[in-house]
């Protein structure tokens, strides 16, 4: 038997997106949108190919002064170099259990990638979701002296939701742990466990004590950056998106491969350009380098959002998870 054909959706109303101002980059969102999922219309997507992949660092809630899963991964080196004091014998966990951010960042990537697999593995998949879960609910920014939870970007937030109204598939593909990601994914974007694609650790399938165990271990088994998420995308979605969002280099490529499908296909970078209101960086940063992509973006069509320009707001007026209370301090 045939099932009903819905409905086309109306035109899209002027009022969507309130955090987005007026000008090219509304503009452009609001078009693309319109031309893909109206019935009828020339670049039609059928439903099951609306796909839209989204950094999230950066592109969905702040990287400055460091990652949100680098904060956590300090705090965690903490707390196991007071259990374990021989753990200290690594320079980077003996820096990162004392705070010391810049001596962390000098033994380079794969210091950092180290870090995370000793402070990331040798849990069970639940009990590093619990840990995960109870730091997240509680941690405070250093500086904004805001819970993190509080500052994803709303108009993000409102593009998300404007997206899955129009039929869009939702989907996180992060630099960050696949795993720290899933704890928040669906409280702050509405994106489900499991249309997140990030990187991992090597997991085993253990029985302890007569219990079923999935078990992280301390090593690094895939970097979902740069050349790596296409193929993450690949490997869980599929289908090669039809839009593509980010903010640094470090999804550069996955832009580039969304963009190179046939048909109308959608490229954005957020440029965080508003120092007053968040925190002004892009070639010369640390974290979230924004250089080549921020060249290539005019060549190959890609629409750079400003942060300073094309939003009327930053953060939620009322985020998603219930704020905790932040010291003075953060």
């Amino acid at each position: 038997m045939a099932l009903p054909v819905a409905a086309s959706p109306r035109p899209l109303d002027p009022s969507l997106l309130p955090s987005w101002r007026e000008g090219a980059a509304r503009a452009r969102l609001l078009s693309f949108i319109e031309a893909v999922s109206r019935e009828g219309s020339p670049d039609y997507v059928p439903p099951a190919e609306r796909i839209a992949v989204f950094d999230n660092d950066g592109t969905l809630w702040g990287e400055q002064p460091m990652y949100v899963q680098l904060a956590f991964a300090l705090e965690r080196a903490r707390r196991l170099v007071a259990e374990r004091p021989e753990l200290a014998a690594s320079p980077v966990v003996a820096a990162a259990a004392a705070g010391d951010l810049k001596a962390v960042m000098a033994h380079g990537s794969q210091g950092v990638l180290e870090l995370v697999a000793l402070t990331h593995g040798g849990l069970s998949t639940d009990a590093f979701t619990a840990l995960v879960r109870e730091w997240i609910h509680s941690a405070c920014h250093p500086t904004l002296k805001r819970p993190y939870t509080a500052l994803t970007y709303a108009p993000m937030r409102e593009l998300l939701d404007l997206l899955r109204a129009r039929g869009f598939q939702t989907w996180i593909v992060s630099g960050g742990g696949k795993d720290f990601v899933r704890v928040v994914s669906e409280d702050l974007y509405g994106i489900p466990a499991e249309r997140v694609v990030g990187s991992t650790v090597r997991s085993e399938y253990v029985v302890q004590n007569g219990v079923p165990t999935i078990l992280r271990r301390p090593e690094v088994a895939f970097i979902d950056d740069g050349a790596g998420k296409p193929v993450g995308i690949h490997d869980a979605i599929g289908r090669r998106p039809i839009a593509a969002f980010g903010n640094s280099d470090g999804d550069l490529a996955m832009l580039e491969w969304t963009t190179a499908g046939p048909g109308t296909r959608l490229g954005m970078l957020l440029h965080h350009d508003d120092g007053k209101r968040e925190f002004a960086h892009d070639r010369q940063t640390l974290f979230g380098r924004l250089d080549r992509a921020l060249d290539e973006a005019p060549k190959r069509g890609w629409t750079v959002v400003s942060m300073r320009n094309d939003w009327s707001s930053i953060y939620p007026a009322n985020p998603p998870i219930k704020p905790v209370a932040c010291p003075p301090g953060g």
